[in-house]
């Protein structure tokens, strides 16, 4: 994601001042600009490009509230400046604020054929966010706040916090909004507002995009969906279906139902449509259901993985000693959604189960699946996978236990294994570990492929 990031935005730094560009890993941007424009990094404050895009799509994303303009012709590219930024506002508070936007014809002439279907003439639309850069001084009196504090030690959205205090018509309201926290913070509310009056009367400036499509790809079901069924990306970015890979099993015969990235899959694994296989390596006798994500896995011995499954291993580093993790949900399962005490966590699902009858099969108390001082109980932070010290041992760990619920059986779990939770497990991560992982698999997958050649 990163390469490809880096391609997208090749030409950024020939008309960027000194300062700091901000980007997500699960969102691709692609646009059009006329012939003589360029996009312009230059201005004090913020810059942000912005995308047009249906009121549906606003709702969960971040949309800009315009200045008014005296300019009546739309362009693919047009530089604006913004009111104020509303971050996944309701489809009734974009128009409360005015951040809804008319089509026109002329609008119309320079959206691309998928936006055009979505904006039709005369239809209503809103500007969303993607990327956004801050100059040098801007990034100067962030790093003055960060040094005064000390540090901050809870989580501060680089979208909603910041963007949000920019603007004339920015309003200190959303500092104790804590809607879209993960982890609520005793200290959250003072912080956010230290950063509100900081950034208050920073310029957002607005490059508008009106030739560009925005792809979202940061759920399972949106990346399944980009990556092996939607023909638009594929052919606006030239994606491949396998993509530095050795693949030998009946992946091949589906075609373009699979996509492999950076993986060996060996003959005799069967893999369903719909799939999408990356930096891992199958082994014989695996079988894989349809509609499935499976990231950073080695697995060597006969399994089978349940369709509509997300499967993923990493490595972390507890008390010093680097172990494996592979975490699993079912596409469907909602990791947000917490309870506040263990009689109601029978209201969690893991792949469609009750949490309590999955505890129940595994042999599982409420008391090791949460701590004791855990407020907000969700699949997040509930201490349900192995650590390992291999990682093939992790995976078949993990499916062990999926395959218990699948097939109404019953996987005791022992009294010493050590559980891990995924918020857990992202802070422990050993990425150089997980790296040397991807290294040899790169390794020996160029090694292959050079004997192919000569084949």
């Amino acid at each position: 994601m990163l390469d490809l990031k880096l391609a997208m935005y090749i030409d950024f730094p020939i008309y960027m001042k000194p300062g700091v560009l901000v980007t997500c890993a699960d969102d691709i941007e692609v646009y059009s600009i006329g012939q003589n424009d360029s996009i312009k990094f230059d201005k004090c404050g913020f810059t942000a490009l912005a995308h047009p895009s249906s009121l549906a799509i606003g709702t969960t994303h971040g949309v800009f509230v315009l200045e008014p303009t005296t300019e009546t012709a739309q362009l693919e590219l047009e530089y604006r400046t913004c009111h104020r930024f509303l971050h996944k506002p309701s489809i009734e508070e974009m128009h409360t604020f005015g951040a809804v936007c008319k089509t026109s014809q002329n609008f119309l002439k320079y959206s691309s054929r998928e936006n055009y279907s979505i904006l039709r003439s005369d239809s209503e639309f809103v500007y969303t966010d993607s990327t956004y850069y801050f100059d040098q001084q801007t990034a100067k009196v962030l790093l003055a706040l960060f040094n005064q504090m000390g540090g901050i030690h809870c989580e501060i959205d680089a979208y909603g916090d910041f963007l949000q205090a920019l603007g004339p018509g920015a309003s200190s309201e959303y500092t104790r909004n804590l809607a879209n926290v993960s982890k609520e913070e005793p200290q959250l509310v003072a912080i956010r507002e230290k950063i509100f009056f900081l950034l208050k009367g920073t310029p957002l400036n607005i490059i508008a995009l009106n030739n560009s499509r925005f792809y979202h790809i940061g759920t399972t079901q949106e990346y399944l969906f980009n990556f092996t069924s939607n023909p638009d990306l594929r052919a606006e970015l030239n994606l491949l279906f396998e993509a530095f890979c050795i693949s030998l099993s009946a992946a091949k015969e589906l075609g373009n139902a699979v996509c492999v990235i950076h993986s060996i899959i060996e003959s005799g694994c069967s893999v369903a449509s719909g799939t999408v296989i990356e930096y891992s390596r199958l082994g014989r006798n695996v079988s894989v259901g349809n509609n499935t994500i499976i990231s950073g896995c080695w697995i060597n011995h006969q399994a089978v993985l349940p369709p509509n499954c997300f499967l993923h291993s990493i490595c972390v580093k507890v008390d010093g000693k680097s172990g494996f993790v592979t975490i699993a949900f079912s596409i469907d399962d909602n990791l947000k959604k917490s309870v506040d005490c263990t009689s109601k966590i029978n209201l969690l699902q893991f792949f469609g189960v009750p949490l309590t009858n999955c505890l129940e099969k595994w042999g599982l108390s409420d008391s090791k699946c949460f701590s004791e001082d855990t407020k907000c109980m969700s699949l997040w932070n509930a201490h349900l996978f192995p650590l390992c010290t291999s990682l093939p041992d992790s995976v078949m760990a993990t499916l062990k236990m999926v395959n218990a619920l699948q097939n109404s059986k019953t996987f005791q779990l022992a009294e010493e294994d050590k559980l891990l939770s995924v918020e857990e497990s992202i802070f422990l991560k050993d990425v150089v570990t997980m790296l040397k992982f991807r290294e040899e698999l790169c390794e020996e997958i160029g090694t292959q492929l050079q004997k192919l050649t000569y084949l």
